[in-house]
């Protein structure tokens, strides 16, 4: 189900409010109108109730911040500038604490597929594979691969100074040496929260293409067959899903 947000002028009307007056109120709807894109990004990070509560009250700091910096003048998306804000405060929150949040199966899962892949990988090529690379010889999404190695990292599950088990003279590689180019990748993963906030601008069909293109990695003529159309078909929903999208993000 999609969630509706207020409107981008009453957003704005509540900013200015808070900004110019510290209004409480316009505060409070702003917190309730945002709420639930607070909570999808914790989904992310926890197990239980307490522990989402924990990180949802952290979210709402990173998204008053995102309130104060906000300048409405621009006229641009505030759930665009907003969700890198909140998603820092919390990544920073999980980074300073101790505290033991759960792992997704599919981490603890992916996550020694990757240290071994990366280790294959490093041995064939004799170089550092790419994320693309990694995720290619998985079989699975990049953005799969970039969620796992940010989750390892966030929960202290695997150190980027600890050594690779990797044979002979690479014994001494560790983590950080293959994932030196990452900080773009995670780029990508925050604008495609931003562009998930918009969403709703598209139809189901506009929105299965982009999540089969952009998600699941597939080709046009993949994703034809399983939609049943041709891939000239997909190509103009594509494009079309892209314009509605850049519209909804830079309005």
């Amino acid at each position: 189900m999609t969630t509706k947000y207020a409107s981008k002028e009453q957003v704005h009307q509540w900013i200015q409010q808070c900004q110019q007056s510290r209004d409480e109120d316009a505060q409070t709807q702003l917190v309730l109108n945002y709420k639930s894109l607070i909570y999808s990004i914790t989904n992310r990070y926890v197990k239980n109730y307490a522990q989402q509560e924990d990180l949802f009250q952290v979210g709402v700091i990173g998204l008053l911040k995102a309130i104060r910096r906000f300048d409405v003048s621009i006229q641009r998306s505030f759930e665009a500038f907003a969700i890198p804000t909140i998603l820092g405060e919390i990544k920073r929150y999980i980074r300073d604490t101790t505290w033991d949040v759960h792992v997704p199966r599919r981490v603890k899962e992916l996550g020694p597929k990757i240290k071994r892949k990366v280790a294959e990988l490093t041995t064939t090529l004799q170089r550092s594979p790419s994320i693309l690379e990694i995720a290619q010889a998985l079989d699975t999404s990049l953005e799969e691969v970039l969620e796992t190695m940010e989750m390892m990292t966030s929960y202290n599950t695997l150190s980027l100074d600890v050594p690779m088990d990797v044979d002979s003279e690479d014994r001494d590689r560790t983590f950080f040496d293959v994932v030196g180019s990452v900080d773009e990748n995670f780029d990508y993963l925050e604008k495609m929260m931003a562009v998930q906030a918009s969403i709703q601008v598209l139809d189901h069909q506009e929105r299965d293409v982009i999540e089969l293109t952009f998600m699941a990695n597939m080709t046009q003529i993949e994703i034809g067959k399983q939609l049943g159309i041709s891939q000239m078909h997909v190509s103009r929903i594509k494009r079309t899903a892209l314009d509605k999208l850049k519209t909804a993000v830079m309005s």
